[in-house]
């Protein structure tokens, strides 16, 4: 089962809480971990208290006044500057947490993304390390558009020497962020807006996710259902629901996807011989295509029933609402796809 839901005698966090609080206490214990961003400390130049800002939502308040200016940089709008800082601290020995706000902008810095920090161990013979972190966040639901909702964890999945992360809950976000930061290679960290304000039961004390573990979130041997991120609380939902009918599912939720638990997902799926992915990126090439081709390949033999992909359409993010919530895998397109691998049921 999933970690967050081991022990119910933590105190109850928000997403939020959690990444801040995992900021926090890697600061502490780090001394060469750095934060560096757009507003990440107060605004660079501007009057009044530190306090002001912590990112625009809030994610690294509390820790400008704690660590200062000299490791906690509020940075110009230029985001390749960002993250080719970031890259270019790395392999000098220091560990910095770049934000980049949203991951839409990678576009403006995806030279020092895949062309630079992915690469680094590789060119140098595996002599080089990069330890940095860029946190994004990611996903539509807030009404914010088209260029500040995409979920791109495809096109950075697809890159060599990256490592991707998704956390869906508090206690999985804290701990991969931990991880996150500890890690000798570029990590992309991708925070769905909508779950900023969700909770469960975090530890206080500091605690490590690995990487390439995925999360058995309900288990059940009628369908195997994949969800990442902000799509994994709608999929337990739909488990939850089908349950009561006597229809019992694995929701599995990759946390990462590179490195992907294809094992985790494989053995499920030989167990149940239908498949449900829910990705809320683009069908193209996305992560979703990806599981499909990996069971289809290696667990062919197993399947009952056509594999199903609940994804967004192919079209940028609408700005009006009734498009936005149409546009977003939903509950009601999850159960249907559920059914419809069950043959109706």
């Amino acid at each position: 089962m999933s970690d967050a839901g081991a022990s119910t005698n933590h105190p109850i966090k928000t997403v939020r809480e959690a990444i801040n609080e995992a900021l926090h206490q890697e600061m502490e214990r780090d001394p060469t971990v750095i934060i560096l961003g757009e507003e990440v400390a107060g605004g660079a130049g501007c009057k009044g208290s530190d306090e002001a800002y912590g990112g625009v939502f809030g994610l690294t308040k509390g820790l400008g006044p704690r660590f200062g200016r000299g490791r906690v940089i509020d940075t110009p709008i230029t985001e390749s500057a960002i993250i080719g800082a970031a890259a270019g601290a790395a392999n000098t020995g220091l560990r910095p947490v770049a934000e980049l706000m949203f991951v839409d902008f990678i576009g403006v810095c995806f030279d020092q993304i895949f062309n630079q920090a992915a690469k680094f161990r590789y060119m140098f013979g595996g002599k080089a390390k990069t330890p940095m972190v860029i946190r994004a966040t990611a996903g539509a639901g807030l009404r914010a558009a088209a260029q500040h909702s995409s979920m791109l964890h495809p096109v950075l999945t697809h890159i060599p020497g990256l490592k991707v992360v998704m956390p869906s809950n508090a206690y999985d976000a804290k701990g991969l962020m931990l991880q996150a930061i500890r890690d000798d290679d570029p990590v992309c960290f991708l925070e769905h807006k909508l779950l900023y304000e969700t909770s469960c039961p975090v530890p206080d004390e500091l605690y490590t996710i690995p990487f390439g573990e995925a999360a058995f979130c309900r288990e059940g041997s009628d369908a195997t259902i994949v969800a990442m991120g902000a799509m994994v609380p709608r999929a337990i939902a739909v488990a939850d629901k089908l349950a009561k009918e006597g229809i019992h599912c694995d929701v599995i939720d990759p946390r990462t996807t590179s490195p992907l638990d294809s094992e985790a997902i494989l053995e499920s799926v030989e167990i149940s011989g239908r498949l449900v992915v829910v990705d809320e990126a683009n069908p193209r090439c996305s992560v979703a295509a990806d599981i499909s081709s990996i069971v289809a390949e290696h667990a062919f033999s197993s399947l009952r029933a056509p594999i199903k992909c609940v994804t967004a359409p192919h079209t940028p993010v609408p700005f009006a609402p009734i498009l936005e919530d149409a546009y977003m895998p939903s509950e009601e397109r999850i159960e249907q796809a559920v059914r419809d691998v069950l043959g109706g049921r």
